[in-house]
């Protein structure tokens, strides 16, 4: 063999030898590197609210869920450091035996980091913890403000945090042209179309890092150069590739990443992050692989567990008690929640029919993928009317007031106000026929709550959740009256929230009227169910909770305060507030077209 050859041989060794312990600096550099990162970065308060709207605990419990998520991101990193590495190996290549692990431990690592917003102060966790199914961790949040705060405190969103459990699920939207409806999409208004990505789950990870509301970032462009300073670095290169990084940042990155989206001083621009072309493509090619690694996380049985009650008793191994099994009846008999939340059974609505068939599917979803408007009213706690002034930063979140209507999908096909440009402009025709309309989402887990909390229903001891996309209901046995009799004679009024009249209790026998009229879900509305039959319901849900089968990892996080006392029937109801006198629909939602119809929206 050549002198020549040998050295090079010799040299190739190093370098792989070199590699090798660099890779393992990293990994223990990593252990330390949460006491290194950069601290939160103090900013100007945001607080257009009048009194009542922000809970007096928010900056105890926004602290106390951040301590909480610094716990399980502490675990995350020791699972990362406990994985063996994948060999990639095959055509075509394969990360062989610990592969699936890696990118869910990935996206889990980036699900608790709070490095991924602009001031360093919230994580995608801090709206979506485990032990509320990923959905909302603070119950004040959702008692008051609805929308949970953002980077800039107190800028909030429109809407409350949607469960994540299940959504990796939902198909790529897609307009059914013989029966005239939308199916898919993830957010309530189905905007993450996944017209790209091709997953709406991974397409909706996209959207909170750069939401003016949420995390904030003013470009995609930071998401990447935050990912590239990230402790876990080395896990993203080692699943998506060495070269991911090799990005030539400007000297300003850091300062325009530091500083929220929406910022006057950005006159508008979405990309103030000056790359060349080539290492945009490479960002945006890693903002990609942000989010097919956190929509790994979310459809790993870490999340999405399919461990429920309701999975034993598919299997064979779990029997129903009374109320569940008769709940289970009328969830798809009489009270015809399985025209909507499918059990992989028929419904089975005549009286006296019965389904005693064999279920088709194993692992039910308990969603149709379709939207819906339920009718619900108008809730003047949503912080998101508030917001008309601006900020320290100079941004206004919401110039429209209490003239903003959430017309939820309809909005979306217009490419309107608060929503996301639709990538499909042959949809807007049926934005009429979609006014109003929400996503179906997955009934499992609706009453997941930490274990030292187990139910959501008062007197408890019970954690505060809500439900619906504003947030209106705030127990099971609300949202079970709800669809029971909101159409019933006697208990529907044409007044808004807070004025519901003498003799009355809002919630119980009074309803007010839907905040948008058109479309309304009739299929519920007056279901006729007994006050017996609305509680056998709520006990069927509560069967759809993972963590029966095994434990659901993380669910006993939670270190707040529990609640008690009072009734499911009126929780909730001591934070009502009168909706003040309302102003028409902006012209920016109801007058874009095609207009509302056949009635206009008031």
């Amino acid at each position: 063999m050549r002198p020549t050859t040998l050295i090079r041989l010799f040299t190739a060794c190093l370098m792989v030898l070199g590699a090798l312990f660099i890779f393992r600096g990293f990994l223990a550099q990593s252990q330390t590197t949460q006491t290194q990162t950069p601290q939160a970065t103090p900013a100007p308060i945001y607080n257009p609210y009048p009194p009542g709207i922000l809970p007096d605990d928010l900056n105890a419990e926004i602290a106390r869920v951040l301590q909480e998520i610094a716990v399980i991101e502490g675990r995350a990193i020791q699972r990362w450091h406990n994985l063996p590495p994948p060999t990639l190996t095959g055509q075509p290549p394969i990360l062989k035996d610990t592969g699936t692990e890696a990118v869910e431990t990935l996206g889990e690592l980036m699900q608790y980091d709070k490095n991924i917003s602009p001031l360093r102060n919230i994580a995608c966790a801090s709206c979506h913890m485990p032990y509320v199914a990923f959905s909302g961790p603070i119950p004040s949040v959702n008692l008051t403000m609805i929308a949970y705060p953002g980077t800039v405190h107190f800028r909030a969103g429109k809407r409350q945090a949607q469960r994540y459990t299940y959504s990796p699920f939902f198909p790529v939207l897609q307009y059914n042209e013989e029966q005239g409806l939308f199916f898919g999409g993830n957010f309530w208004d189905s905007r993450a179309t996944g017209y790209l990505l091709r997953n709406p789950d991974a397409h909706q990870s996209q959207g909170p890092p750069v939401d003016t509301q949420e995390m904030g970032f003013p470009d995609t462009a930071c998401i990447t150069f935050r990912l590239s300073h990230s402790v876990y670095r080395p896990l993203f290169q080692l699943v998506w590739g060495q070269g991911s990084f090799d990005i030539n940042f400007p000297a300003d990155t850091e300062q325009i990443c530091a500083t929220p989206g929406g910022a006057a001083v950005f006159h508008g621009d979405t990309t103030p992050v000056h790359l060349s072309p080539v290492d945009r493509t490479r960002s945006n090619d890693v903002y990609d692989r942000w989010a097919q690694s956190l929509d790994a996380y979310e459809q790993s049985v870490q999340v999405s567990a399919f461990s429920s009650k309701f999975d034993a008793f598919l299997a064979g191994n779990y029997t129903m008690t009374g109320p569940e099994r008769a709940g289970y009846n009328l969830f798809r008999g009489k009270a015809n929640c399985n025209s909507c939340h499918l059990d992989g059974r028929g419904t089975a609505l005549t009286p006296g029919q019965s389904d005693n068939s064999k279920a088709a599917q194993v692992n039910p979803l308990f969603t149709c993928f379709g939207s819906a408007n339920e009718g619900l009213p108008l809730n003047p706690r949503n912080a998101f009317y508030y917001q008309t002034t601006p900020d320290p930063y100079g941004f206004t979140p919401n110039p429209l007031g209490f003239g903003y209507r959430d017309l939820g999908l309809g909005t979306f096909l217009r490419s309107g106000f608060g929503t996301w440009a639709s990538p499909n402009i042959t949809w807007r025709q049926f934005a009429p026929l979609n006014d109003g309309m929400m996503q179906v989402s997955s009934a499992r887990n609706v009453a997941m709550t930490p274990p030292r909390c187990p139910t959501t229903e008062a007197p408890g001891p019970y954690f505060q959740k809500q439900f619906f996309h504003n947030g209106y209901i705030k127990s099971l046995k609300q949202l079970v009256h709800f669809y029971n009799t909101r159409d019933k004679q006697g208990f529907a009024y044409n007044v808004t929230s807070g004025h519901c009249p003498d003799g009355t209790i809002e919630k119980v026998n009074c309803w007010p009227r839907p905040e948008v009229p058109n479309n309304i879900d009739m299929t519920t509305g007056d279901l006729g169910l007994t006050d017996q039959e609305e509680n056998q319901i709520v006990a069927f849900l509560q069967t759809l909770t993972d963590g029966f089968t095994r434990p659901y990892p993380n669910r006993a996080t939670f270190t707040g305060t529990c609640m008690s006392g009072g009734s499911a029937s009126t929780q909730g109801n001591e934070f009502l507030i009168p909706t003040p006198p309302l102003p028409p629909c902006a012209p920016e939602v109801c007058d874009l077209p095609p207009r509302p119809s056949p009635s206009p929206i008031p």
